[in-house]
């Protein structure tokens, strides 16, 4: 795909896409009770889709892999299309809702943000890593948090055509090509013999290979983008995800926090503690569980010894 035309014809395309977006089928956003949030929501999934977009444009095309250094003084791997990507939602969503603070990866932060109640959270391309592998899985990842709790949230996977939306009290919806949106619920199972853990694709550490020896789960389902692996416990195509190091984001669990609670799931970091979004620090520097919600206690739990034996306390 080329988006020709420069600004202009990037705005008649977003115009198009937003069109074909709502006219492909009314399950899109009306399958979705009305809420307070039904702009928001409206304009985040086009976003996504549209960012999508951008991001296929590069990831069929030959690209540059550069380095830079993030807001922590780490030094991550960077694209031309998480810049691309992240200028078109966070452009859209200052018109769209001047009054917003706004989070976004690619973006400079300020401390400004911290007088708003509504923030935006944005992850442009979560999973860079997987996009210059090109393994297909990443993800374009849009959060909205009221007050730092998660009240809206959009994952879509570019390569897939796959899209998982929510907001607070409407549900948490799945739309796969050619298939009308449909509504995820997560599963029930609390015995870890019989559950399926969301792991990542790369080489995990001797702690996390403890954590999982010991817990005895049944299998794994290995994926690459946070957003993505929270998305299967609500698909119920797993049951947890664990996440020991202080490294996510929370751009990358602002969205799918809210798409795996309206499934019926949790969010918390490794003591059981609520994720709060819009603070000073961006980093989940206590981890993250995420569950099905009716093993949530019984992971926390039994985490409990393991994160003693590892020194690791809440900060």
């Amino acid at each position: 795909m080329t988006i020709r035309g420069g600004a202009r014809g990037l705005q008649a395309w977003l115009r198009s896409t937003r069109s074909d977006v709502l006219a492909c089928s009314e399950s899109t956003v009306n399958a979705v009770p009305e809420s307070d949030y039904q702009s928001e929501i409206a304009v985040a999934t086009e976003l996504a889709r549209a960012a999508g977009a951008v991001l296929l444009e590069h990831y069929y095309s030959p690209f540059l892999v550069e380095q830079k250094v993030n807001a922590l003084d780490e030094l991550e791997e960077v694209t031309a299309a998480d810049r691309e990507a992240n200028e078109l939602i966070v452009t859209r969503l200052k018109k769209e809702f001047p009054d917003d603070g706004i989070l976004a990866e690619e973006s400079t932060d300020s401390e400004h943000r911290l007088e708003k109640t509504r923030v935006w959270l944005i992850d442009p391309m979560d999973g860079t890593k997987n996009f210059i592998a090109r393994n297909g899985d990443f993800a374009v990842q849009i959060g909205l948090a009221v007050g730092g709790e998660s009240i809206l949230g959009v994952v879509y996977q570019p390569t897939r055509k796959v899209l998982y939306r929510a907001v607070r009290g409407g549900g948490a919806w799945i739309e796969a090509e050619n298939k009308p949106a449909a509504r995820m619920s997560v599963s029930n199972q609390t015995k870890p013999g019989e559950m399926i853990l969301a792991s990542s694709r790369s080489h995990r550490s001797p702690r996390m290979e403890q954590v999982v020896n010991a817990f005895g789960f049944k299998g794994e389902t290995r994926r690459g983008s946070v957003g993505v692996k929270i998305g299967l416990i609500a698909e119920r195509h797993a049951d947890l995800y664990l996440h020991l190091s202080p490294s996510t984001k929370q751009w990358d669990t602002c969205g799918p926090e809210a798409i795996l609670a309206e499934a019926g799931g949790r969010l918390s970091d490794l003591f059981g503690q609520p994720i709060r979004y819009n603070g000073l620090r961006i980093d989940n520097r206590n981890g993250i569980v995420a569950t099905n919600g009716a093993a949530h206690e019984m992971v926390i739990e039994n985490l409990a010894p393991l994160l003693r034996e590892f020194g690791r306390e809440p900060v």
